[in-house]
């Protein structure tokens, strides 16, 4: 049986001033796994499929037209896609604390 060697194209992206910080930040502490949050962003990125325990769930409210993902514990991806556009846009990085309160 032979292979689908079909695939849909990656997503293009960007990413806000405030994702890069909080990437800088966090990649210096070592608090978190920026492999893993690298990893969570190919994902997406790349169309595939994210796995349960990424916890991915759009936002409400202020942050409608979000979603967020949490790549480990409390450590969470928020970002948006533009379908039309064929875009992802990494919007933060943190905690629940630092980014919802």
């Amino acid at each position: 049986m032979g292979s689908n060697k079909r695939a849909p194209l990656p997503y293009r992206t960007d990413r806000t001033k405030n994702f890069e910080k909080a990437w800088k930040r966090y990649n210096k502490s070592g608090r978190y796994d920026m492999q893993a949050a690298a990893e969570a962003m190919n994902l997406v990125t790349n169309r595939n499929p994210v796995p349960a325990e990424y916890r991915d769930h759009e936002l409400t409210g202020e942050w409608a037209g979000f979603r967020e993902l949490h790549i480990g514990g409390d450590f969470l991806l928020v970002y948006r896609v533009d379908e039309k556009n064929e875009m992802i846009y990494f919007t933060d990085l943190g905690t629940h604390a630092e980014l919802f309160e």
